[in-house]
């Protein structure tokens, strides 16, 4: 039997006596807070599973059993002076003594450094937290020695946790590519797949409806012009309703365009050079149809106009003409709510008028004014990127200018609501913010109903609805594509092959999916309202945000603890205006422009069809003066299925199989207004 000595701590005495160490996890000795001697290691049982570092090799063990009545923070530790040049390591358990459930371990975390062996410590400090009235069993093996040593059983007062705003569990998935920096949907069913890219193929997982990743499918390409070294974009230029790629390389631009219903690519390279940065689809001219922008680091930016075929030609300057470049993060938003797409580039290196951040003003016409100093936003702070949003959901978006060097400072800066903007920095949490980088976007990853900014650092500035912030540091947490990952309505990031999955709390939240008709196929540069208890919350459909990564095209809103939304307002880009009064909640969404017949205001507002369901002859009556002359029919893929003149206020859809269609109609003026047609 060995003896060891117990020290009692108080204030005013020190009392010492003695109790049994015991050589099984059965009959472990309990202790309290103390200094305690243990004279050798020789107890029978080992100590398993082990809960530290390198391994199995013990061959006997010393238990103690320590139970507190109160929840309390321990430390137990043999680095003390008195064990200089030992080497000890310890296990921390929970459960019954026949199915041991690691709490810690350690082995080398001590300090006190013995001269004869390198300055090397290898004393043991283990930290756990002890509820009450649960038994914690504290083992010491002789993986290293089974020589005597005293420890302390240190307890200190327990706080609460704070009950973080956001938690991640990661999941890691076997994606091959290059490079990993896109999460979008592939196969046109709107959930977010994830996209690895190498040089001769596209490597899918295809997200199941339930959320998670099982399917994987490796597409071939014909070997790739240039590569994604830089950044990538997708959107579908061709209206197919599959998502096509752009490769943003150091040389040029690879475009790969999905064909056979998303099984198959082919490519669509340019021979430009274009050291690109950021790139971004997006409908330049509003004709419908997307267009393709790059920012270029060192000549002026390049933008790719589609045929409305989806065969793209390469354009350079209008839109970023410095001539030596500079140009790094293009984010496509409309900042003074005039119903079309502006552009903001955040600007990095050499003189102070090559790094000043740029606002082009979209003047309706096909012409960019570059309004920068105008609005208050031609600053040369050194930026990669730019997070957009209505940080005070007071209808307009503000712009947090993330920097990228650390004697420059972040700026959070308010819109006006009359095409300028008020530096808000100082007092929102920004101010305090060192952490810098390359990467800043903006989602709601707590559904709290207020937009938040990741960044680096790990870090979650967390927007408190007020353009003030609250950081939150997440361990292992860095910028990657953002997307829902298990279909359950908070957002996910994904880091490589770990897929950092939103652990979600109890808020309600709506997600919405885009069908173009006569905007492009995705919906890009749509304006999206939503209305409810907390007023009105904003988004614009972008693909690209942040500097390199390529996210969900899909647009989601948290409402906190709202139950109820009163209405949803789509303002697409062609102008056409979807109202859906009293959605659900907690559930997807899937917008058809045109579909609920609230059209853009103009003479030509409506018109009659009928017989609607229909197996024929359809006749189209204006109801006013105007009179219908022409008729596009599509899909709910966006997909034009033919285009017809009409004749006596009637059109012919024998062709058509069984089935529900978006009729766009025209005036004699040009002047669409839309309805939703079902052939029988």
């Amino acid at each position: 039997m060995k003896k060891i000595t117990i020290l009692m701590l108080t204030f005013i005495s020190i009392s010492f006596f003695q109790v049994n160490a015991q050589d099984t996890c059965a009959t472990a000795q309990g202790i309290t807070a103390g200094t305690y001697t243990v004279s050798t290691i020789d107890g029978t049982q080992i100590p398993l599973p082990v809960c530290s570092s390198n391994g199995t090799g013990a061959s006997n063990g010393e238990w103690y059993s320590y139970t507190s009545t109160i929840n309390v923070n321990v430390t137990v530790t043999t680095d003390l002076q008195v064990n200089i040049c030992k080497d000890t390591r310890i296990q921390v358990y929970t459960g019954s003594c026949d199915a041991l459930v690691c709490i810690t371990g350690d082995d080398d975390s001590g300090v006190i450094q013995c001269t004869t062996n390198n300055n090397t410590s290898y004393l043991s400090v283990a930290n756990f937290t002890a509820m009450a009235g649960v038994t914690y069993y504290i083992a010491f093996d002789d993986k290293w020695s089974d020589s005597g040593f005293d420890f302390d059983l240190i307890e200190s007062e327990y706080e609460e946790p704070v009950v973080p705003r956001i938690s991640f569990t990661n999941t890691n998935i076997a994606l091959t590519g290059t490079f990993k920096e896109c999460t979008v949907d592939m196969n046109n069913d709107f959930l977010d797949d994830i996209v690895g890219i190498s040089q001769d193929f596209v490597h899918i997982f295809y997200q199941n409806p339930e959320g998670g990743f099982t399917t994987n499918q490796v597409i071939p390409t014909t070997s790739a012009q240039f590569m994604p070294s830089w950044s990538t974009a997708a959107g579908d230029i061709d209206k197919d309703g599959y998502n096509d790629l752009l490769y943003g390389g150091g040389q040029g631009v690879t475009f790969m365009k999905s064909i056979n219903n998303g099984t198959g690519f082919v490519q669509m390279s340019t021979s430009e050079y274009v050291f690109s940065q950021r790139s971004n689809f997006v409908d330049i001219n509003n004709d419908g149809h997307l267009d393709a922008f790059v920012c270029h680091d060192v000549a002026p930016n390049v933008f790719y106009l589609n045929d409305g075929e989806g065969n793209l030609s390469f354009n350079q300057g209008g839109i970023g003409n410095y001539p030596s470049g500079g140009h790094y993060g293009s984010l496509w938003v409309d900042y003074d709510n005039d119903g079309d797409i502006d552009m903001f580039i955040a600007k990095c290196g050499g003189e102070i008028a090559r790094r000043t951040n740029q606002l082009f003003r979209n003047d309706g016409n096909g012409v960019f004014t570059e309004v920068g100093a105008e609005a208050g936003l031609a600053d040369p702070i050194q930026t990669w990127s730019s997070a957009w949003a209505d940080y005070d959901n007071d209808g307009d978006m503000d712009v947090l200018v993330g920097s990228y060097v650390t004697n420059e400072a972040h700026k959070l800066m308010r819109n006006n609501g009359d095409g300028t903007f008020t530096d808000v920095t100082v007092g929102s949490g920004w101010n305090l913010n060192t952490a810098v980088g390359t990467e800043y976007i903006t989602y709601d990853f707590d559904n709290d109903g207020f937009a938040d900014v990741l960044g680096s650092g790990g870090i979650v500035m967390f927007g408190n609805g007020d353009l003030t912030f609250t950081p939150f540091t997440v361990s292992g947490l860095w910028v990657g594509p953002v997307g829902d990952f298990n279909n359950d309505g908070f957002l996910d990031i994904q880091a490589g092959n770990t897929l950092k999955i939103n652990d979600a709390n109890d808020n309600n939240w709506v997600k919405l999916n885009f069908r173009g008709i006569q905007s492009n196929g995705n919906g890009i540069g749509a304006r999206v309202e939503i209305y409810g208890a907390w007023g009105k919350q904003i988004r614009d459909v972008r693909s690209g945000e942040g500097f390199a990564y390529m996210s969900s095209l899909n647009v989601h809103f948290g409402i906190g603890q709202a139950t109820a939304i009163d209405q949803i307002i789509v303002r697409w880009p062609s102008g056409i205006v979807d109202t859906i009064d009293n959605p659900s909640i907690n559930e997807a969404l899937l917008v058809v422009e045109g579909e609920t017949l609230s059209v853009n205001n103009n003479a030509f507002s409506s018109f009659k069809v009928y017989p609607n369901p229909a197996k024929d002859i359809v006749t189209l009556q204006s109801s006013n003066n105007s009179e219908v002359v022409s008729a596009e029919i599509f899909d709910l893929n966006g997909r034009k299925v033919f285009e017809t003149p009409v004749v006596n206020e009637t059109i012919s859809i024998q062709s058509l199989a069984t089935g529900t269609y978006i009729l766009l109609a025209k005036d004699s003026q040009g002047t669409p207004s839309t309805h939703k047609l079902i052939k029988q």
